[in-house]
Formats: structure tokens, sequence, C-alpha cells
């Protein structure tokens, strides 16, 4: 063998072990528990407890809105834009939209308009009272114990699979006489370096 096959052969050993340990990272990242009610091939009806949430809103497309709130709960969990100790990344990252507030650090003519809200469940160990102070732009909220129906899928989340999805989910709620209370969530388990399937 070569010297240079050597190198190809030690360097893809090294990428192969790094991406079965950031797999299996991922793979072990604190998920919110939930109750199955109801489960349907990939449909299924979860009942969620209330859940501790660090959340902005951003605006822009919903890619790059995500991109945005992703970075900025990031810096906040893993203490870039405070002091203290970092928060443990939890999954899903979840993202709805939401009426950009009229009190948000945003522009004028901003205000009251459409944005995308990006969610970060902070871990179960952690209460509203342990929490470091958040920066601005960044709130702690807590959402409501609350019943979801949920359509699970691989690959690539962009605007046209997600919207395709929802659809599909619709109409299966539909077809049930279920109805939706809230706008739809989008929850991203997986990130961006884990290739769709």
């Amino acid at each position: 063998m070569n010297p240079l096959s050597k190198v190809i052969t030690g360097t893809a050993a090294a990428a192969l072990a790094g991406g079965i340990g950031y797999y299996l990272y991922e793979r072990n990242t604190e998920q919110p528990s939930f109750q199955l009610i109801l489960k349907d091939g990939r449909f299924e009806i979860r009942d969620y407890p209330k859940l501790l949430v660090a959340e902005t809103v951003s605006r822009g497309s919903r890619n790059g809105a995500l991109k945005n709130g992703f970075q900025k709960l990031a810096a906040y969990i893993f203490a870039k834009s405070r002091g203290g100790d970092k928060i443990p990344m939890t999954a899903p990252v979840v993202q709805d939209r939401e009426k950009i507030p009229m009190t948000a650090p945003v522009m004028q003519d901003e205000a009251g308009q459409d944005g995308w809200r990006t969610r970060f469940i902070m871990p179960a160990s952690h209460h509203r009272e342990t929490l470091p102070q958040p920066p601005e732009g960044v709130t702690i909220s807590e959402l409501p114990s609350r019943r979801v129906a949920v359509i699970r899928f691989s690959g690539r989340a962009d605007d046209n699979a997600v919207a395709q999805m929802e659809s599909t989910l619709r109409k299966w709620m539909s077809s049930r006489a279920l109805r939706a209370s809230a706008p739809a969530e989008y929850a991203f388990y997986n990130s961006p370096f884990i290739p769709g399937l």
C-alpha cells in the first residue's frame, strides 16, 4: 500500500469514527417525554407535559429565521452570550409562525408582522428559577401541557417538504374528525450535520 493510500484510508476511518460518534451523541440527546395516545403508521397523537423553553422570534424566510434563531439560542445555552455554565442541548428544535411583538427590538415597520419563532426545550432538570438570565431577544416561557398530532418523516425539511407533510397531516386529522386548535409547529430532531435519509 503506498503512503497516499494509507493517508486516505486513515482519513476515511477517522471521518467514519467521527461520524459514528456524532450520530451516537445525537441519539443520546435528551428529548421531552410524552404519552403516546395513538399510532397509525407515521401519524401519532401525543400528550406532552408542560415544557420550559428558551425562544426567540426572527423575520425572513423560514430557513433563514431558523438559522438566525438557532444561533441566538445556541449562544444562550452554550454560555456565549452570557456568563455561567452551559445548558445541555436537547431535541427537537421547534419552529412556528409568530407575530413580531410591537415591543420587539426590530425596525418599527416590522413590528406586528409575521415572523418565525424558534424554541429550544430546556432539559427536564432545569427550572425557570435555575436558568441563567437570557440576553436581549431571548425569552424563557412555559408551554402548557397539550395534545398534538404528529407526522414523522425523514429527509430534508425544505419548505416544499414541510408544506407537503403539513398538508398530509391535516388531511389525516380531517379524516378522523380532529381539528387543530393552534398553528402548525415544525420539530427538528437532527442537526444539519446529519444527512437526510
